[in-house]
């Protein structure tokens, strides 16, 4: 049985591959033969993920997605969430969470009927993890946006420092045209990131543009 490791950060800052070495050793313990490692910066927030849909393409039937937690593959919303459901059962890819003893059923040999068993619990299990993970991250949402505006209220929300240089770097590579998979892979940034300087830049053209005119 082969195994597809997902390993997700939300942000630059957070190291992605921090349960690499966990999910190493559970597939090893189950007898799972790792056949990729998938690693992003990016928000599980939203669907569309480079790293995830391409672990997807390239898995084959009774391939096995291992997370480190639910909340590493979803908080997306209950519409996104049947997305992503949808592709994992048309690919007959089963997901195996670390911190969902259920589904580690899910990497045994086993009869048919058991098979399925054990796959309706785990959907339903994934279900209610994926509705917590996105609860929580609404609530943090809320709660940090009712921070900030009570900081602007007072006169101290100051905002996260930009780090100039690397977004410096980001500009030069774009300017040289260097794609955005390439600069990524250059600073290790997210593709919002590489986004937001793109958007920046055009700006600034058109603002220069407008200018000579």
């Amino acid at each position: 049985m082969l195994a597809r490791l997902y390993l997700r950060a939300s942000t630059d800052e957070q190291d992605a591959e921090r349960a690499r070495a966990d999910l190493e050793a559970f597939a090893e313990d189950h007898g799972l033969r790792v056949a990729g490692t998938y690693v992003e910066n990016d928000s599980c927030a939203k669907l569309a993920r480079p790293e995830l849909f391409r672990l997807l393409r390239d898995s084959r039937p009774g391939d096995v997605l291992v997370i480190e937690q639910v909340d590493r593959l979803s908080r997306l919303t209950a519409q996104d969430w049947q997305k992503l459901r949808a592709e994992l059962d048309t690919r007959q890819v089963r997901v195996v969470a670390l911190d969902l003893p259920t589904s580690w059923m899910l990497t045994a040999p086993s009869d048919e009927f058991t098979g399925r068993m054990f796959q309706a619990i785990n959907g339903m299990m994934l279900d209610v993890l994926a509705a917590v993970a996105r609860k929580d991250y609404d609530d943090r949402r809320r709660r940090q946006a009712q921070g900030q505006a009570k900081a602007k209220a007072e006169g101290r929300y100051k905002g996260r420092p930009e780090d100039a240089k690397r977004n410096a770097g980001i500009a030069t590579m774009l300017r040289a045209g260097s794609s955005w998979t390439q600069v990524q892979g250059a600073f290790g940034c997210s593709r919002a990131t590489v986004a937001k300087i793109a958007k920046r830049q055009a700006a600034n053209v058109r603002s220069v543009a407008q200018g000579d005119c």
